[in-house]
């Protein structure tokens, strides 16, 4: 498996660690999945991070405030006001101000997004068929599992509960 990564990566030399083999096949293969996945968004009009927001509202069911979109997005999204405004722009997200308090902005889900999700679904489940097909149901909870371990180590205590290893 070290070997195969080795000739990807055109690398001359034998990696220095088992976790450094780990974290650049780890690295590697989110790359793939994520082009995978951008060429899809790109399809539909949309980036990765607009699909996550879109995705957040929708799971919401509700508006929720900028911030909280903030907090719940796969990956950190520095610019999630320009993201916001870019949707706006396209009509598939509103921008309500808080009444009880200005600073607060409330984002919601416009009907067009709505629709734009919907026709999305199908063709980005066959997607998650598609990247993680050769895994069986069994590998796949344990590859869950060990990379909420990989992220637990990563942040602070309080961001994960704590679960026993399976």
């Amino acid at each position: 498996m070290t070997a195969r990564l080795q000739r990807e990566l055109k690398k001359k030399h034998v990696f220095d660690s088992p976790q450094q083999v780990a974290l650049i096949a780890l690295l590697r293969t989110a790359d793939r999945a994520q082009i995978e996945l951008v060429r899809l968004f790109r399809d539909y009009g949309l980036t990765t991070s607009q699909y996550n927001i879109l995705r957040i509202l929708r799971g919401e069911a509700a508006p929720l405030p900028i911030l909280e979109i903030a907090s719940r997005t796969i990956t950190v999204v520095p610019g999630i006001t320009g993201l916001v405004v870019r949707l706006e722009n396209a009509g598939l997200v509103l921008r309500t101000r808080c009444k009880a308090d200005r600073r607060v902005v409330f984002i919601s889900l416009t009907a067009k997004a709505a629709a734009v999700l919907k026709r999305l679904d199908a063709p980005l489940d066959k997607a998650h068929q598609r990247i993680m097909q050769r895994l069986p149901e069994a590998d796949l909870k344990q590859l869950i599992a060990w990379l909420e371990r990989i992220r637990c180590s990563l942040a602070d205590p309080d961001d994960f509960e704590t679960t026993a290893d399976p």
